[in-house]
């Protein structure tokens, strides 16, 4: 299973947000392009970035940083927030950027959507944040009456490498994966999914491979890494393999 360490970018800096857009904490003191580095050198095989700016208002903010990692580190990088147009896919996958992920015009155009995946087979990921398992949007500032898993089967047949599940109720908090959640949208879909929100122990790594049968590829590990509570090589080593998921 592939763990993916998120550096969420706000204002060219790393960012941690607790529970949605509406409680973030800023650290300061951490470079982008460092943290993406020594994730590298930890051993992880993937980078997972965010413009939060972008997830919020639609326009990416944090080029400058996002462009720097994919110059300095040699791991491959999937990037999201802001990117709700076909060029802006464009831009970003002809930069080096090897997925692509959009989630706010999952929603609203699907369409557009569907053409991006065959225009560039898995190198789109559909990403779902939900609260109580009702779709959010625009960096979580609107939740919408769309169930998680109606909005994953739009895109069963479309080709997309992969679909994140984001828990936004327990992103940053600690409480630990939402695994029976994660699980259960694995089981009725085809598509891979990599969990996402309230990463906490080694126990929710441990937890979410033992479902690996349900079609659970990976998870998103934020806070838990830059704070201490998981320690990199103890986590590479639970989740075992990591091979890109096909």
């Amino acid at each position: 299973m592939i763990l993916f360490p998120s550096i969420d970018l706000k204002d060219g800096y790393v960012m941690r947000y607790v529970r949605g857009a509406g409680e973030a904490v800023q650290i300061d003191t951490l470079d982008p392009t460092t943290e993406a580095l020594a994730f590298e050198k930890q051993g992880f095989k993937w980078l997972h970035l965010v413009d939060l700016n972008g997830a919020t208002t639609g326009e990416m903010k944090n080029i400058d940083a996002v462009e720097s990692i994919l110059k300095t580190a040699s791991i491959p990088v999937q990037l999201g927030g802001g990117i709700r147009d076909m060029a802006g896919i464009e831009y970003w996958l002809q930069r080096g950027v090897q997925r692509v992920v959009v989630g706010t015009i999952a929603q609203k155009n699907p369409a557009l959507v569907r053409e991006a995946c065959t225009r560039f087979p898995g190198r789109i990921v559909v990403s779902i944040d939900a609260r109580g398992g009702q779709v959010t949007l625009s960096g979580w500032t609107q939740t919408t009456e769309m169930k998680a898993l109606e909005l994953g089967l739009r895109f069963e047949d479309a080709g997309a490498a992969a679909i994140i599940y984001t828990d936004i109720g327990r992103k940053g908090t600690f409480t630990g994966i939402n695994v029976e959640a994660m699980a259960d949208l694995a089981f009725a879909l085809t598509t891979p999914v990599i969990a996402s929100g309230g990463l906490a122990s080694l126990n929710d790594i441990e937890e979410l491979r033992n479902h690996q049968t349900s079609g659970i590829v990976g998870v998103v590990c934020g806070r838990a890494l830059y704070d201490g509570r998981v320690d990199p090589a103890q986590a590479l080593k639970t989740a075992g393999d990591q091979k890109e998921f096909v």
